[in-house]
């Protein structure tokens, strides 16, 4: 029996960024992923990113915003933190989860100038995109090194151009293969 990788996408409000990670990985691997969204505080869904992702086909208007105390009772293995403040901000997990970070542009703060929706929509649709990638590219990446933790995760099409994601042995380093990370604990990965 093939277990899911539980993956918990952590960012400062739970409206956004987060929101979009858990709809794609949903959305492209939920036969090998278990994704949640969390949020250090909980901001509410923003109506925009809940439009950029139902352009690209991802019904993301469910989801509600929720911090990271509602879901104390789950146990995952990877909490992937997609801003800057999330990161540093990052709560003590139980078990053993390992700590990546994704930091991705904020898309409500870049189109804080914009004139309209339509305008703002530029940002959204990019950092949407680019989220989708990284999701993409998480089950390339693990498909390496996951097995050895009773996980099997498989790639249906491959990634034509990965724009990110530096990589780091994990089998020599002990380390994620796509990001620096540390255990919520504070402990050596």
């Amino acid at each position: 029996m093939i277990r899911k990788l539980k993956i918990l996408f952590l960012c400062t409000g739970n409206s956004c960024r987060s929101q979009m990670a858990e709809g794609w990985a949903r959305h492209l691997t939920s036969d090998q992923i278990d994704a949640w969204s969390a949020g250090i505080e909980t901001h509410g869904m923003n109506p925009l990113a809940v439009r950029a992702m139902a352009e690209a086909g991802v019904d993301i208007s469910g989801h509600f915003s929720k911090t990271v105390d509602e879901l104390s009772d789950l146990s995952f293995d990877y909490v992937i933190t997609v801003c800057d403040h999330a990161h540093e901000s990052c709560p003590l997990f139980s078990g053993k989860a390992v700590v990546v970070h994704a930091g991705f542009d904020d898309p409500p703060r870049l189109a804080v100038d914009a004139k309209t929706d339509d305008e703002a929509m530029t940002h959204y649709r990019r950092v949407r995109d680019e989220i989708r990638d990284f999701v993409k590219q998480i089950l390339r990446t693990l498909n390496n090194s996951i097995h050895k933790l009773g996980y099997q995760v498989f790639m249906e099409e491959p990634i034509k151009s990965p724009q990110r994601l530096p990589v780091r042995n994990i089998e020599n380093q002990r380390r994620s293969d796509f990001f620096p990370a540390r255990r919520c604990d504070n402990q050596a990965v």
